[in-house]
């Protein structure tokens, strides 16, 4: 019988679910900071067997926490895009005249996939007005470019083959790509941000597997950064179950046959009877809050407001007009 194990790709979930003793002894370090608006944890994978265990490749993940970005809060939102720059700054430290490559992953005639498309057009790209920038400007920003290369069902080619011919072409010193993710746990959805330096496989959150974008197939470093918009059915489901069950245990008296029924349960039979629940459809379903649309709007301009901080320092709120 299949083994229920839900999918993330968020690296501190596949993290959690590891003793603290499994984690010392897989090579996997975690260390948390809180700031006014969010609570950062950085998952630091060092090893194969840490690799083996969390199915993450070898690296470093930051992720940012923070029930504000899915609420009208634009004070706090600008404290997550200081944290979304500081951290991005940290995983992928740039020369002053680096130029950097911009991919916003999705399709965005799906609005929980839309996220990279969305972000994209908050981006200040200026690698084709760099030289001509007024003096006080032009040292103030880097050559930036951003591309949306869709997806392959509306293009036919793999989106790692768009970004590999435009990186050969241009020659950037590092990409950024921004993908929306799939959570374990349905708090994390549109409240969750994670940014990795060990790149991004596209459509891998909904078993649509693409080429990878990773220093090996872009030649050069590859950042990624993304927000669980989507949480599986099956996940639910087991979660679902879970409270049931917790209830329901309280509920019996300690010692009684349906109790021990109840502590017995495997995670396989909890796993047949989800299948059967969401069967023919357990393997591809996937759910989002209703509020997507806006979420997914305000996400955007939070990646798009760190990522624009992070590259371009001498650019602001003041002054960004101005080199639009």
């Amino acid at each position: 019988m299949k083994k229920f194990s839900p999918y993330t790709d968020l690296a501190l979930e596949a993290a959690e679910a590891l003793t603290v003793n499994e984690q010392e002894q897989e090579g996997i370090e975690l260390s948390c900071e809180s700031s006014e608006a969010a609570e950062i944890t950085t998952v630091k994978i060092t090893n194969e067997e840490g690799s083996r265990k969390t199915g993450k490749p070898r690296g470093s993940y930051i992720t940012i926490e923070s029930p504000y970005m899915r609420e009208n809060t634009p004070e706090l939102h600008e404290e997550i895009k200081k944290t979304l720059a500081k951290s991005l700054a940290q995983l992928c430290p740039l020369k002053e005249n680096d130029s950097v490559l911009v991919v916003g992953l999705g399709n965005r005639y799906v609005t929980p996939d839309s996220l990279g498309p969305k972000v994209i057009s908050g981006i200040l790209v200026t690698r084709h007005i760099k030289e001509n920038l007024p003096g006080e400007l032009k040292d103030s920003v880097r050559p930036v470019a951003a591309v949306t290369p869709g997806v392959m069902g509306l293009t036919g080619i793999e989106s790692a083959e768009i970004i590999k011919g435009i990186a050969e072409r241009i020659r950037p010193s590092a990409i950024i790509a921004i993908d929306a993710l799939a959570a374990r746990k349905a708090t994390r959805i549109n409240t969750t941000l994670q940014l990795a330096d060990t790149g991004v496989t596209p459509g891998a959150g909904v078993g649509n597997t693409r080429g990878a974008l990773n220093r090996e197939t872009m030649g050069v470093p590859v950042i990624a950064i993304g927000v669980p918009t989507v949480v599986d059915a099956a996940t639910l489901v087991n979660d679902s179950l879970n409270s049931i069950i917790g209830s329901m245990r309280e509920a019996s008296k300690s010692g009684s046959e349906f109790y021990k029924m109840l502590e017995d349960l495997s995670a396989e039979e909890k796993y047949s009877l989800i299948s059967e629940c969401l069967d023919p459809y357990t393997e591809n379903m996937f759910v989002t809050p209703k509020e997507v649309d806006s979420v997914v709007e305000s996400l955007a301009d939070i990646i798009s407001g760190g990522i624009n901080m992070a590259l371009h320092e001498g650019i602001n709120s003041e002054n960004v007009n101005k080199v639009i």
